[in-house]
């Protein structure tokens, strides 16, 4: 899903075979300017107890599309310096957008109790001034 000029911090739902699951996906306000601008699309997939790539590499004031596919579990995807927040849903591919406002080193990691390994569960998002 492409989110264009929001402030997502609602529920969507979607419908799934036995009944609706709830996954929830937040980003921050597209900034003046950039609403437009074309996202580079990255995917990261998460499984027990892993993502891949443990680190995505992007640009300062790049406009990114995680690309979310989950084979095992409702895992979630939460990157909290940018108010980044997804639930990858096996079998549903999850798409969140935002803009990478801040240079810096920032953690990602599974927000939904995964098992024994849940804690080790995070990677790296780099943020380059250019």
């Amino acid at each position: 899903m492409l989110l264009k000029r929001r402030q997502l911090a609602g529920a969507l739902l979607c419908t799934a075979a036995g009944g609706a699951t709830a996954f929830y996906v937040h980003a921050p306000a597209v900034a003046a300017g950039t609403a437009d601008a074309p996202a580079r699309r990255l995917s990261v997939q998460a499984r027990k107890f892993d993502f891949a790539p443990k680190e995505i590499r992007v640009t300062k004031g790049e406009r990114v599309t995680i690309v979310l596919t989950s084979p095992d579990f409702v895992h979630g995807f939460s990157v909290p310096d940018f108010n980044v927040r997804a639930d990858g849903i096996p079998g549903k591919t999850i798409e969140v957008t935002f803009i990478a406002d801040k240079a810096g080193k920032f953690i990602f990691l599974c927000d939904n109790f995964c098992g024994e390994d849940h804690d080790k569960m995070t990677g790296w998002l780099i943020v380059t001034e250019t």
